[in-house]
């Protein structure tokens, strides 16, 4: 067997990176062009794509990133289920879909629980 790898991009690229956190009222945003940049937060109504397309060129500009500059995400598999994921892609968007449980975490350690800290 034969393993296939992709190559990932560097962060060091022209690149808009956005983690979702949703919620069903609301989606909040955290926005970033790569490490050590803190990150814009944005909120969007759930669903409303047209307003999320606003906020990444909005975010493009924020960033001083080209208007062309591809956009990477992802969110935590959920309630949503994959239409967002489908509905990104199709955006021309990069979305990676992770599931919770593999996110590794400090189990001794007490960890604030909000939505600010979890984008």
């Amino acid at each position: 067997m034969i393993a296939m790898t992709r190559p990932w991009p560097s962060v060091n690229e022209s690149r808009l990176y956005v983690a979702f956190e949703l919620s069903a009222k609301s989606w909040k945003l955290g926005i970033t062009s790569g490490f050590g940049v803190e990150p814009w937060v944005q909120t969007v109504q759930a669903g409303d794509l047209k307003k999320l397309a606003q906020v990444l060129r909005r975010g493009r500009v924020h960033f001083r990133l080209g208007a062309d500059a591809p956009v990477a995400s992802c969110y935590e598999a959920g309630r949503d289920g994959f239409w967002i994921h489908r509905a990104l892609t199709a955006m021309g968007i990069d979305n990676q879909v992770i599931d919770a449980a593999s996110i590794e975490v400090s189990r001794r350690a007490r960890r604030a629980k909000t939505d600010k800290l979890d984008a």
